[in-house]
């Protein structure tokens, strides 16, 4: 036999193997390094889940918190100082919503559209609500003959209040938010 012919022979005799094993090296390597990064991917995936969820709950409280400040029950009684007069109480009341909503603004990236649409519905009802009674009032009015006439208007109104109408969407949301958390 030829002695070059005799020498590629024996030189493809150990490259052929060494390139098969460096071929499936290659393949269970890149194997491995594909299946590592979608693993770290998953990983990362639902730990961004993790703090969005969060992030989502905290925004239905800070939404809960708003209504349940600005209801007609409870915003009277935090905001008055003795001594007021109807349209000061008036005054005090709008501006504490105004302050209060805009504290709030960021959370509507955090929550539906029916849900961000309900809470702003709300705020504007409520503010209407305080305006109207406030003109129905006398000029010399304190703003206990205020509070007293919305306490009997929130007594007095035959269905739900707008502010007990959002907590329950809110909720509801909430609830399917915290079900699909435990699930996913």
């Amino acid at each position: 036999m030829n002695p070059v012919v005799a020498t590629l022979l024996e030189l493809l005799k150990y490259v052929v193997p060494a390139l098969i094993v460096l071929l499936a090296t290659y393949l269970v390597v890149n194997k491995f390094l594909l299946a590592e990064t979608q693993r770290k991917q998953i990983a990362l995936l639902r730990e961004t889940q993790d703090v969005s969820h969060r992030l989502r709950l905290q925004a239905y409280e800070r939404l809960v918190l708003f209504i349940e400040r600005i209801h007609p029950r409870n915003l009277p009684g935090r905001v008055y100082v003795p001594g007021m007069t109807a349209g000061e109480l008036q005054s005090a009341m709008n501006l504490t919503i105004q302050t209060e909503w805009e504290h709030n603004l960021s959370q509507q990236i955090y929550v539906s559209r029916q849900v961000w649409e309900t809470v702003r519905g709300v705020k504007e009802q409520e503010i209407n609500m305080i305006n109207q009674m406030a003109a129905q009032q006398k000029p010399e009015a304190t703003a206990a003959d205020l509070h007293r006439r919305m306490v009997d208007a929130v007594l007095s109104e035959p269905g739900a209040l707008p502010t007990e109408v959002a907590l329950e969407i809110i909720h509801d949301e909430a609830r399917k938010v915290l079900s699909l958390g435990a699930v996913g």
